[in-house]
């Protein structure tokens, strides 16, 4: 890629510095041009450690760089919206971290606002740019393990006890934070439109969920559930993660992350004759799903692809999420 794309980071959030810098220092076309946070001392931090050409003071500043062609915005849930169009109308391409909007409503206004100044508006959702899920989408497609009648996945973290993510005011819990990646993996496999969704959640005194599970009905007679949680447990950090795919000629189990890079594995199983199983194992190599997710992000801004997120799916994804969240007593979807 001969031309390269003038990055901002917008705000020097844990997932930025672990996450999707270091993706960006690694991806083709891309240039670390910009960092902008609410305090001068950590904007000036983050210049010196991944190498920005420039630090600033606030958002609007950022915005208001000509140089700036993309923005990435890792800021809390609530204020995407605002800062989402703010960056569209200074005619910048953003990348904004999942979930993107709080509602299908600001999303739809967020989607428009990109149409309006000619620019690329994608979801963060890096996990779906993996090889390793392209793998698991193409033995469905091909029809291997036959037509998908039931999808299971987990997602469950544990130590934000003192996290934002716990706070509504931000647009805090489970769901939004993480169940978001369950409900993005049942829809890219099921292409269905749903019939029903039933849910329930353990809600702390404000109103945010700490844990919920989900049942999916789809018109086409497939179902799905999922669980998704911050507070697994309280004697340690923990994670847990499973995805099972059934179909009616077999069935792909899975125990890796979400959004895990390097080697990753799945069994596939496919019903013969009688009780006959054939079982094996497929394994796939990925580098940083955040390098591939700006790579596509960068190709898309030079006309050479098309993002991977497509405004289709996330409007898709928001609209599930707000119905659970309408389900569980949330309520923000409400808005």
């Amino acid at each position: 890629m001969a031309k390269t794309v003038k990055w901002g980071v917008m705000g020097t959030a844990g997932i930025a510095a672990g996450c999707t810098i270091p993706g960006m220092k690694a991806a083709k076309g891309c240039e670390l041009y910009a960092i902008a946070g609410r305090s001068p001392q950590k904007a000036g931090a983050f210049k010196e450690r991944f190498g920005f050409e420039k630090a600033y003071e606030g958002y609007d500043a950022l915005l208001a760089d000509p140089e700036v062609e993309a923005v990435y915005i890792p800021l809390p849930n609530d204020i995407h919206c605002e800062w989402v169009i703010k960056a569209l109308n200074t005619h910048k391409h953003v990348l904004c971290e999942k979930p993107i909007a709080m509602n299908e409503a600001e999303l739809r206004r967020m989607f428009a606002a990109a149409k309006e100044n000619g620019v690329i508006l994608m979801e963060a959702f890096a996990y779906l740019h993996s090889p390793y899920i392209e793998k698991l989408k193409s033995i469905v497609a091909g029809g291997e393990i036959g037509t998908v009648d039931y999808i299971d996945t987990a997602f469950l973290t544990q130590c934000y006890s003192e996290d934002f993510r716990l706070h509504k005011e931000y647009g805090g819990g489970a769901i939004y934070d993480v169940g978001c990646y369950c409900t993005s993996m049942i829809l890219s496999l099921i292409g269905a439109p749903i019939k029903y969704v039933k849910a329930d959640a353990e809600l702390d005194g404000t109103g945010v969920d700490y844990l919920a599970g989900v049942l999916i009905g789809f018109e086409n007679g497939a179902r799905a559930t999922f669980n998704t949680g911050m507070i697994l447990g309280t004697d340690s950090c923990d994670r847990y993660d499973r995805l099972f795919i059934h179909g009616s000629k077999g069935h792909i189990r899975s125990d890796a992350e979400y959004n895990a890079s390097g080697e990753l594995s799945f069994t596939v199983t496919v019903k013969k004759a009688g009780r006959e199983r054939d079982i094996r194992t497929e394994t796939v190599t990925s580098v940083s799903n955040y390098t591939l997710e700006i790579e596509n992000m960068n190709e898309s801004i030079l006309g050479i692809s098309k993002p991977l997120i497509t405004e289709e799916f996330s409007i898709g994804n928001m609209q599930l999420l707000d119905k659970i969240l309408d389900t569980v007593g949330y309520n923000d979807s409400k808005k």
